[in-house]
């Protein structure tokens, strides 16, 4: 028989030991499965998001891609809004505004079909998004009101291709001040 100081320290398990020890298990187990289902769901939502990203980047460069040629070909619808202006008013030279007017409509209608717009300007309250304001004039309009286009400004579908030079009104009070 064995004596009782040469019983193991522990005991034998029981049935509620065991079943202890399985519930811990199942609760570690659990937890190790929830932070991994966690992990994998933020590394897919990640992925989304690059792949998202990645579409709108390619996008954007797909419909921007002409804008450094639009903004070039600009200073050729300058020149021929310059050429109908200095041309004098001679019945003579009629056929030669009519020519340098019908390249001009063409060359905006085609800005037009590509997305390129010109920028509203006269008339409207200076806008810094899409007006460069560079000399203010005494008038009877409203302060802040664009008054002349100095140069004409152009976007190409929502961005700025560049801005228009304006000049702006400023009150007659302003001035005297």
């Amino acid at each position: 028989m064995m004596d009782e100081a040469q019983e193991p320290a522990e005991g034998p398990k029981t049935i509620e030991d065991e079943l202890a020890e399985a519930r811990a298990e199942i609760v570690a187990l659990s937890a190790d499965r929830d932070a991994e289902r966690d992990r994998a769901l933020r590394m897919a939502a990640e992925a989304e998001n690059t792949r998202r990203r990645l579409e709108r980047d390619k996008s954007e460069a797909v419909q921007y891609a002409a804008a450094g040629f639009a903004r070039d070909i600009l200073t050729v619808a300058d020149n021929l809004a310059r050429a109908v202006e200095s041309l004098p008013a001679d019945e003579a030279l009629a056929p030669l505004r009519a020519g340098i007017e019908a390249t001009q409509r063409e060359l905006v209608s085609i800005f037009e079909r590509h997305g390129v717009k010109r920028v509203a300007a006269v008339g409207l309250p200076l806008d810094p998004n899409c007006h460069q304001a560079m000399v203010e004039v005494e008038s009877d309009a409203e302060a802040g009101t664009i008054v002349s286009e100095l140069q004409a400004g152009w976007m190409l579908k929502e961005r700025l291709l560049r801005p228009a030079l304006v000049t702006v009104a400023k009150s007659r009070s302003e001035a005297a001040a």
